[in-house]
């Protein structure tokens, strides 16, 4: 069996015992049901009145999903330093299995949360208003974009709890860089009222980019007086989006393999 097949066979065996460990303490995924209901509703309500009523929340959607699957990179980290706490790493060492099977499937496994957290942010969306004029291929487009940035952020988290190697410590460190990265964009405002040194992060900012993308895929109009962003990402934004998620992948696996087989060795 070649390497490939053996670290697909061996991390797809991982993701199903992730999978099944969240099915059975479900309070696990509370963070990402309760998270974008919570947004929705505070940003949708309490600020959406001044920032364009129905319109806005349908704008906001897109913003939402963006922001949820990136801050389900804590998820990521925290269970993947619990492992580490509890020893269950190193029983894993000891198999004969692949050196990646443990993270891919950490982070394949973390899908699993993220579909709940699209879906949950969707229907919350449809409670409040959203609608979508795409298409079916669209609406896949979307979140297959989705999917594909929550799978590369996953591997930030990896990252942070390989470098922790404690619950409380890739708690921490996990929402440091969390809440610059989601406010400092395109999420819920227009880049456009940011100063000039915010602003362009924002533009360049992955989670501007996967935010747009999302909304022109669903067919989400930004609300009256919102000022589109321009520039290159805003104008590419499905193909950013997708740039961005591969780029995050090609430099955060293979610092979390390297790190992984660097503990392997203690």
């Amino acid at each position: 069996m070649s390497v490939i097949s053996a670290a697909v066979r061996d991390s797809s065996v991982i993701a199903h015992r992730n999978i099944l460990n969240v099915l059975r303490t479900p309070g696990a995924l509370v963070t990402g049901i309760v998270q974008p209901v919570m947004f929705v509703l505070l940003l949708g309500f309490v600020f959406g009145g001044s920032l364009g009523g129905d319109q806005y929340r349908s704008f906001l959607i897109g913003g939402i999903l963006a922001q949820t699957l990136t801050f389900n990179a804590s998820f990521t980290a925290v269970y993947l330093a619990k492992d580490l706490q509890l020893g269950l790493i190193d029983r894993f060492r000891s198999l004969p299995m692949s050196r990646v099977a443990v993270i891919l499937g950490r982070t394949t496994s973390d899908l699993y949360t993220s579909v709940i957290s699209i879906v949950v942010t969707l229907l919350c969306g449809l409670a409040v208003g959203w609608r979508t004029s795409a298409g079916i291929l669209e609406i896949l487009a979307a979140v297959g974009v989705l999917l594909l940035f929550a799978f590369a952020v996953s591997w930030i988290g990896a990252v942070i709890a390989l470098t922790a190697r404690s619950v409380e410590v890739a708690q921490s460190l996990g929402l440091v860089w969390l809440f610059p990265v989601t406010f400092v964009s395109g999420a819920f405002v227009s880049v456009s009222t940011l100063p000039g040194p915010l602003r362009a992060i924002a533009e360049w900012n992955p989670v501007t980019s996967v935010a747009t993308a999302a909304r022109e895929l669903f067919g989400n109009a930004a609300p009256a007086g919102f000022v589109a962003p321009g520039g290159w990402p805003a104008d590419n934004a499905v193909l950013y989006a997708l740039l961005c998620s591969i780029g995050i992948i090609v430099v955060f696996a293979p610092l979390a393999i390297a790190q992984y087989r660097r503990i392997s060795k203690r």
